[in-house]
């Protein structure tokens, strides 16, 4: 899995996607916190972790952990579980850079489609995920907590 140079308002930003590890945990788990609003527990990444069917990776800039992602494959499929950037490093082109690594390693592991979830309200993710070929298949109501509100299942065919 690799990453590459973005360049950000003028900027030359070098990112690197990499299988995350232990030691990346605490840093996972802090971004998560301020990324969402029902975060999951560092032990729940752990456990993610030792998971021969999970692909957690993180994206790292010259500052460090920078985001993550987390995706469970079964069998053809995989679902995108998770993913999130630092809130100070948002809008620099990292999350895209994730979410062409994973569709990468989908598609290297022979996986026939990819789906997730996000927040009805989520323009700016939603807004990722078409750019890469995702469109709605579904809506889950009153999926998230915290506040209540609908999840799309989103679905991209990578075949």
């Amino acid at each position: 899995m690799g990453g590459g140079a973005r360049t950000v308002a003028g900027q030359r930003l070098v990112a690197t996607v990499r299988p995350a590890t232990a030691a990346d945990l605490a840093a996972i788990a802090d971004i998560e916190r301020v990324s969402f609003s029902d975060p999951w527990s560092l032990k729940s990444f752990g456990n993610s972790l030792a998971h021969d069917f999970v692909r957690m990776c993180v994206v790292e800039d010259d500052t460090g952990v920078a985001g993550y992602s987390v995706v469970w494959v079964s069998g053809e499929e995989c679902e995108l579980a998770n993913l999130a950037v630092d809130p100070a490093r948002r809008r620099s082109g990292l999350g895209a850079l994730l979410l062409d690594a994973l569709l990468e390693r989908a598609h290297e592991e022979a996986l026939f489609v990819v789906f997730l979830e996000v927040r009805a309200s989520n323009a700016a993710a939603r807004a990722l995920y078409a750019s890469r070929g995702f469109h709605e298949v579904g809506r889950r109501p009153m999926y998230y907590k915290n506040p209540a509100e609908d999840a799309l299942i989103l679905r991209r065919d990578l075949k």
